[in-house]
């Protein structure tokens, strides 16, 4: 029997509105991209010349009937080598954004040994969601914290604990850590601190040893499993965290190995994703 038109008209809008919740893999509007610096305007250069020398944001605004007046700096991995921009950056920030959090995918200039490079990267960043520099007018909300994946986890994490601009929060996805000979990952160590570094150097950018009273309450997640970068390295700074009374929460999944972030692949995926929304609601709000 064939359907009246306005039950067809109904089943088509239920259809739409369905796709539209979908998220990251549903059509979403193009972000609005920004350039936050380059090497001739930056106060380091990585010297790298063309795309490699310039940092850029891709800003995904909170859908606003859900709106949490959260905001985070997404910071993708790749080794300090190259970003996974899609399955730890933008796939990521949809997400977000349609679960009411705004999300800036930061582009960040690789480190070629200077490790100053991304971070003041990562704080400018944060700086422009904050409202304390141009560019992101009513992309600011209340409250500004940074998410990195591999290597950008330990951006995320350098931001947190070194950064003279500090975010509210932090999440950290199968992060880099230590610089330690038993559990680094010696490729991003290289990469972002040459692989003529000493131990000192290394020992410098070992982010378990840099956690202090101002370091935000953060959230690990990784897998069991990892071979890439070892658990270790989130144990490490968890319990550093802790030890200094910061507010912080770890997931382990029993497996999935290293980089699936926004991944289908990844079994845990709705897990993770609710473990998140979950803690960004136990965040208490501040006055700005």
């Amino acid at each position: 029997m064939l359907r009246p038109i306005a039950t067809l008209a109904a089943t088509l809008s239920a259809c739409l509105c369905v796709a539209a919740a979908q998220g990251p893999d549903a059509a979403a509007a193009p972000p609005h991209e920004m350039t936050v610096w380059d090497n001739a305007t930056a106060p380091h250069s990585n010297g790298l010349a063309g795309d490699g020398a310039r940092a850029t944001l891709h800003i995904y605004p909170a859908d606003k009937a859900r709106d949490t007046g959260l905001a985070v700096v997404v910071c993708p991995g790749g080794g300090y080598a190259y970003l996974a921009m899609d399955h730890e950056g933008h796939r990521v920030a949809e997400w977000l954004a349609d679960n009411g959090v705004t999300a800036a995918v930061l582009r960040y200039r690789m480190p070629e040994g200077h490790p100053e490079v991304p971070l003041e990267d990562a704080e400018r960043a944060l700086r422009i969601l904050m409202g304390l520099e141009a560019g992101a007018t009513g992309y600011t909300p209340d409250r500004v914290g940074i998410m990195g994946f591999s290597a950008g986890g330990h951006l995320a994490a350098m931001t947190a604990t070194t950064g003279a601009t500090r975010p509210a929060f932090a999440v950290l996805f199968y992060p880099v850590i230590t610089g330690a000979p038993d559990a680094a990952h010696a490729g991003s160590f290289d990469n972002l601190l040459g692989a003529d570094r000493t131990e000192e150097l290394s020992a410098r950018y070992s982010l378990e040893q840099r956690v202090d009273d101002a370091t935000p309450p953060t959230l690990l997640l990784l897998s069991d499993d990892d071979r890439t970068v070892p658990p270790a390295n989130s144990i490490r700074y968890y319990q550093a965290l802790k030890a200094r009374g910061i507010p912080a929460s770890m997931h382990v999944y029993p497996s999935g190995g290293h980089g699936w972030g926004f991944n289908d692949t990844f079994r845990y995926r709705g897990q993770w994703q609710q473990a998140l929304l979950d803690w960004l609601r136990t965040l208490p709000r501040t006055d700005r």
